[in-house]
């Protein structure tokens, strides 16, 4: 697993890369707020419900939730699973609104 700061992210975005984010909070805390990118809760990923991303095994995969401690633990079973390269954004959906207010990422 490796980690990605939300300045990172942002300038990789910026400068028009196309990545593969998901998120992995609950539905209603991404209703209240969320990048626009991809909803699979931890709860699926911890249930191995992996099809809706099984085409990013051999990707690089961003993972963030609220704080980094929900996409720390999806990097890890996902690592487990077979997922070569997951990469946690540190901070979380809390430090890109610190950072970036609500701006989604696509």
């Amino acid at each position: 697993m490796q980690h990605i700061t939300v300045e990172e992210l942002k300038n990789r975005l910026d400068a028009g890369e196309q990545l593969n984010i998901i998120d992995v909070r609950e539905p209603d805390e991404y209703a209240e707020a969320n990048l626009g990118v991809q909803l699979i809760p931890l709860g699926n990923i911890m249930s191995m419900q992996l099809d809706p991303i099984e085409q990013f095994k051999d990707e690089e995969l961003i993972i963030h939730c609220r704080s980094g401690k929900r996409s720390m633990q999806a990097c890890m079973m996902l690592e487990q699973a077979g997922f070569t390269h997951t990469v946690n954004l540190t901070g979380g959906i809390m430090a890109w609104q610190d950072k970036f207010g609500n701006q989604k990422v696509k």
